[in-house]
Protein backbone atom coordinates (compact mmCIF):
# COMPACT_ATOMS: atom_id res chain seq x y z
CA UNK A 1 0.00 0.00 0.00
CA UNK A 2 1.30 3.46 -0.94
CA UNK A 3 -0.02 6.93 -0.04
CA UNK A 4 1.05 10.05 -1.92
CA UNK A 5 -0.83 13.12 -0.75
CA UNK A 6 -4.55 12.30 -0.98
CA UNK A 7 -3.95 9.34 -3.32
CA UNK A 8 -3.95 5.78 -1.96
CA UNK A 9 -2.64 2.94 -4.15
CA UNK A 10 -3.15 -0.68 -3.08
CA UNK A 11 -2.45 -4.01 -4.79
CA UNK A 12 -4.97 -6.85 -4.53
CA UNK A 13 -4.72 -10.50 -5.46
CA UNK A 14 -6.56 -12.44 -8.14
CA UNK A 15 -10.30 -12.98 -8.02
CA UNK A 16 -13.46 -11.82 -6.25
CA UNK A 17 -12.48 -13.04 -2.73
CA UNK A 18 -9.25 -11.04 -2.75
CA UNK A 19 -10.72 -7.77 -3.98
CA UNK A 20 -13.78 -8.25 -1.76
CA UNK A 21 -11.69 -8.51 1.41
CA UNK A 22 -9.63 -5.50 0.37
CA UNK A 23 -12.70 -3.36 -0.34
CA UNK A 24 -14.29 -4.13 3.03
CA UNK A 25 -11.12 -2.97 4.76
CA UNK A 26 -10.57 0.11 2.57
CA UNK A 27 -14.21 1.22 2.84
CA UNK A 28 -13.93 0.97 6.64
CA UNK A 29 -10.68 2.93 6.46
CA UNK A 30 -12.38 5.69 4.45
CA UNK A 31 -15.17 5.87 7.04
CA UNK A 32 -12.90 6.09 10.08
CA UNK A 33 -10.60 8.59 8.33
CA UNK A 34 -13.70 10.71 7.58
CA UNK A 35 -12.83 10.87 3.87
CA UNK A 36 -15.49 12.75 1.91
CA UNK A 37 -16.55 11.61 -1.57
CA UNK A 38 -13.70 9.19 -2.33
CA UNK A 39 -13.28 7.84 -5.86
CA UNK A 40 -12.15 4.25 -6.38
CA UNK A 41 -10.43 2.87 -9.48
CA UNK A 42 -9.56 -0.70 -10.32
CA UNK A 43 -6.70 -0.91 -12.81
CA UNK A 44 -5.68 -4.23 -14.31
CA UNK A 45 -5.47 -6.65 -17.21
CA UNK A 46 -8.10 -8.67 -19.05
CA UNK A 47 -8.78 -10.84 -22.05
CA UNK A 48 -10.41 -9.08 -24.99
CA UNK A 49 -13.49 -10.38 -26.79
CA UNK A 50 -13.07 -9.18 -30.36
CA UNK A 51 -10.46 -6.63 -29.27
CA UNK A 52 -6.76 -6.76 -30.05
CA UNK A 53 -4.18 -6.83 -27.27
CA UNK A 54 -3.30 -3.40 -25.90
CA UNK A 55 -6.85 -2.01 -26.07
CA UNK A 56 -7.95 -0.03 -23.00
CA UNK A 57 -11.45 -0.85 -21.75
CA UNK A 58 -13.44 1.37 -19.38
CA UNK A 59 -16.12 -0.93 -17.95
CA UNK A 60 -19.67 0.18 -18.67
CA UNK A 61 -20.99 -2.46 -16.28
CA UNK A 62 -19.83 -5.76 -14.81
CA UNK A 63 -21.70 -9.01 -15.42
CA UNK A 64 -21.20 -12.54 -14.12
CA UNK A 65 -20.70 -15.72 -16.14
CA UNK A 66 -24.44 -15.80 -16.85
CA UNK A 67 -24.38 -12.18 -18.07
CA UNK A 68 -26.22 -10.89 -14.99
CA UNK A 69 -25.10 -7.49 -13.60
CA UNK A 70 -25.35 -8.66 -9.99
CA UNK A 71 -23.04 -10.12 -7.37
CA UNK A 72 -24.60 -13.09 -5.60
CA UNK A 73 -23.23 -13.69 -2.12
CA UNK A 74 -24.35 -16.38 0.36
CA UNK A 75 -25.04 -14.58 3.65
CA UNK A 76 -26.45 -16.50 6.64
CA UNK A 77 -27.36 -19.38 4.36
CA UNK A 78 -29.29 -17.17 1.92
CA UNK A 79 -28.31 -15.64 -1.42
CA UNK A 80 -27.97 -11.85 -1.30
CA UNK A 81 -27.93 -10.11 -4.70
CA UNK A 82 -26.21 -6.75 -5.07
CA UNK A 83 -26.28 -4.78 -8.34
CA UNK A 84 -22.86 -4.32 -9.94
CA UNK A 85 -23.18 -0.70 -11.08
CA UNK A 86 -20.45 1.76 -12.03
CA UNK A 87 -20.57 5.55 -12.36
CA UNK A 88 -21.58 6.57 -15.91
CA UNK A 89 -20.32 10.14 -15.63
CA UNK A 90 -16.91 8.95 -14.45
CA UNK A 91 -16.73 6.61 -17.45
CA UNK A 92 -17.36 9.49 -19.85
CA UNK A 93 -14.81 11.70 -18.11
CA UNK A 94 -12.16 8.99 -18.38
CA UNK A 95 -12.96 8.40 -22.05
CA UNK A 96 -12.51 12.11 -22.79
CA UNK A 97 -9.02 11.95 -21.29
CA UNK A 98 -7.80 9.43 -23.86
CA UNK A 99 -5.34 11.03 -26.27
CA UNK A 100 -6.47 11.32 -29.93
CA UNK A 101 -2.98 10.50 -31.22
CA UNK A 102 -2.56 7.31 -29.18
CA UNK A 103 -1.78 4.20 -31.21
CA UNK A 104 -4.38 2.13 -29.38
CA UNK A 105 -8.13 2.24 -28.85
CA UNK A 106 -9.82 3.32 -25.62
CA UNK A 107 -13.49 2.40 -25.35
CA UNK A 108 -16.39 1.89 -22.95
CA UNK A 109 -17.89 -1.60 -22.90
CA UNK A 110 -19.35 -4.42 -20.86
CA UNK A 111 -16.98 -6.54 -18.74
CA UNK A 112 -17.64 -10.16 -17.81
CA UNK A 113 -16.25 -11.19 -14.43
CA UNK A 114 -15.71 -14.89 -13.78
CA UNK A 115 -14.86 -16.96 -10.70
CA UNK A 116 -12.46 -19.17 -12.67
CA UNK A 117 -9.56 -18.54 -15.04
CA UNK A 118 -9.88 -21.67 -17.19
CA UNK A 119 -13.27 -23.33 -17.73
CA UNK A 120 -15.15 -20.25 -16.50
CA UNK A 121 -13.49 -18.22 -19.26
CA UNK A 122 -13.99 -20.88 -21.98
CA UNK A 123 -10.30 -21.81 -22.01
CA UNK A 124 -9.27 -25.18 -23.39
CA UNK A 125 -5.74 -25.25 -21.95
CA UNK A 126 -6.57 -26.03 -18.32
CA UNK A 127 -6.36 -29.42 -16.55
CA UNK A 128 -9.93 -30.21 -17.65
CA UNK A 129 -11.94 -29.33 -20.75
CA UNK A 130 -15.35 -30.90 -21.29
CA UNK A 131 -16.38 -28.84 -24.32
CA UNK A 132 -15.33 -28.60 -27.95
CA UNK A 133 -13.60 -25.82 -29.87
CA UNK A 134 -16.88 -25.15 -31.66
CA UNK A 135 -18.79 -24.81 -28.37
CA UNK A 136 -16.10 -22.50 -27.04
CA UNK A 137 -16.21 -20.22 -30.08
CA UNK A 138 -20.02 -20.18 -30.07
CA UNK A 139 -20.00 -19.05 -26.45
CA UNK A 140 -17.40 -16.33 -26.99
CA UNK A 141 -19.36 -15.07 -29.99
CA UNK A 142 -22.50 -14.99 -27.82
CA UNK A 143 -20.63 -12.86 -25.30
CA UNK A 144 -19.58 -10.47 -28.05
CA UNK A 145 -23.14 -10.33 -29.42
CA UNK A 146 -24.33 -9.34 -25.93
CA UNK A 147 -21.90 -6.45 -25.71
CA UNK A 148 -19.12 -8.07 -23.67
CA UNK A 149 -15.74 -6.68 -24.74
CA UNK A 150 -13.43 -8.13 -22.10
CA UNK A 151 -13.17 -10.78 -19.38
CA UNK A 152 -11.48 -10.59 -15.98
CA UNK A 153 -12.04 -11.79 -12.40
CA UNK A 154 -12.62 -8.82 -10.06
CA UNK A 155 -14.94 -6.20 -11.54
CA UNK A 156 -18.23 -7.74 -10.33
CA UNK A 157 -17.28 -7.53 -6.65
CA UNK A 158 -15.60 -4.16 -7.15
CA UNK A 159 -18.68 -2.65 -8.81
CA UNK A 160 -21.18 -4.25 -6.40
CA UNK A 161 -19.38 -3.32 -3.19
CA UNK A 162 -18.53 0.25 -4.20
CA UNK A 163 -22.12 0.81 -5.36
CA UNK A 164 -23.44 -0.69 -2.11
CA UNK A 165 -21.20 1.71 -0.17
CA UNK A 166 -22.20 4.72 -2.29
CA UNK A 167 -18.65 5.19 -3.59
CA UNK A 168 -18.04 6.54 -7.09
CA UNK A 169 -15.95 3.96 -8.95
CA UNK A 170 -14.56 2.89 -12.32
CA UNK A 171 -12.79 -0.15 -13.76
CA UNK A 172 -10.07 0.41 -16.38
CA UNK A 173 -8.31 -2.63 -17.84
CA UNK A 174 -6.06 -3.34 -20.81
CA UNK A 175 -6.59 -6.41 -22.97
CA UNK A 176 -3.65 -8.79 -23.32
CA UNK A 177 -5.09 -10.83 -26.19
CA UNK A 178 -8.20 -11.41 -28.29
CA UNK A 179 -9.96 -14.49 -26.92
CA UNK A 180 -11.63 -15.06 -30.29
CA UNK A 181 -8.15 -15.84 -31.63
CA UNK A 182 -6.26 -17.52 -28.79
CA UNK A 183 -6.33 -18.81 -25.21
CA UNK A 184 -2.70 -17.94 -24.50
CA UNK A 185 -0.61 -14.78 -24.52
CA UNK A 186 2.27 -14.78 -26.99
CA UNK A 187 3.55 -11.19 -26.73
CA UNK A 188 7.06 -10.29 -25.41
CA UNK A 189 7.46 -9.16 -21.80
CA UNK A 190 8.41 -5.62 -22.88
CA UNK A 191 5.19 -5.26 -24.89
CA UNK A 192 3.03 -6.53 -22.02
CA UNK A 193 4.70 -4.14 -19.57
CA UNK A 194 4.00 -1.16 -21.84
CA UNK A 195 0.38 -2.25 -22.31
CA UNK A 196 -0.15 -2.52 -18.55
CA UNK A 197 0.92 1.11 -18.14
CA UNK A 198 -1.89 2.32 -20.41
CA UNK A 199 -4.75 2.08 -17.86
CA UNK A 200 -2.45 3.60 -15.25
CA UNK A 201 -1.68 6.57 -17.50
CA UNK A 202 -5.37 7.21 -18.16
CA UNK A 203 -6.31 7.11 -14.47
CA UNK A 204 -3.28 9.29 -13.63
CA UNK A 205 -4.58 11.95 -16.03
CA UNK A 206 -7.92 11.93 -14.21
CA UNK A 207 -6.29 12.11 -10.78
CA UNK A 208 -4.04 15.02 -11.77
CA UNK A 209 -6.92 16.90 -13.36
CA UNK A 210 -9.06 16.32 -10.27
CA UNK A 211 -6.32 17.43 -7.86
CA UNK A 212 -5.59 20.54 -9.91
CA UNK A 213 -9.28 21.42 -9.80
CA UNK A 214 -9.34 20.94 -6.02
CA UNK A 215 -6.14 22.96 -5.55
CA UNK A 216 -4.24 19.97 -4.16
CA UNK A 217 -1.33 20.48 -6.57
CA UNK A 218 0.12 23.66 -8.04
CA UNK A 219 -0.77 24.82 -11.55
CA UNK A 220 2.91 25.19 -12.45
CA UNK A 221 3.80 21.62 -11.43
CA UNK A 222 4.88 19.43 -14.34
CA UNK A 223 2.21 16.71 -14.40
CA UNK A 224 3.59 14.92 -17.45
CA UNK A 225 4.66 12.03 -15.23
CA UNK A 226 2.86 10.12 -12.50
CA UNK A 227 5.43 10.90 -9.81
CA UNK A 228 4.87 12.22 -6.32
CA UNK A 229 3.61 15.63 -7.44
CA UNK A 230 1.53 16.00 -4.26
CA UNK A 231 4.61 16.03 -1.99
CA UNK A 232 5.21 19.76 -2.32
CA UNK A 233 7.56 19.96 0.69
CA UNK A 234 11.19 18.88 -0.09
CA UNK A 235 11.76 18.35 3.64
CA UNK A 236 8.75 16.04 3.86
CA UNK A 237 9.92 14.18 0.76
CA UNK A 238 13.38 13.70 2.30
CA UNK A 239 11.85 12.33 5.50
CA UNK A 240 9.78 9.84 3.53
CA UNK A 241 12.85 8.82 1.53
CA UNK A 242 14.94 8.29 4.69
CA UNK A 243 12.10 6.32 6.26
CA UNK A 244 11.93 4.04 3.23
CA UNK A 245 15.72 3.52 3.22
CA UNK A 246 15.69 2.57 6.91
CA UNK A 247 13.38 -0.36 6.09
CA UNK A 248 15.80 -1.51 3.38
Amino acid sequence: MYKVGPVLSISHGMGIPSVGILLHEVIKLMYHAKVQDPIFFRIGTSGGVGLEGGTVVISEEAVDGLLRPVLELPVLGKIVSRPALLDKKLQRELKLLSEPDELFQTLIGKTMCTTDFYEGQSRMDGAFCDFTETEKMDHLQTLKDNGVVNIEMESLAFAALTHHAGVKAAVVCVTLLDRLKSDQIHYPKEVLEEWQQRPQALVCRYIKKYLLKKGKILNNVDTSCCGAVCLKSPRRFKLVQQESESYD
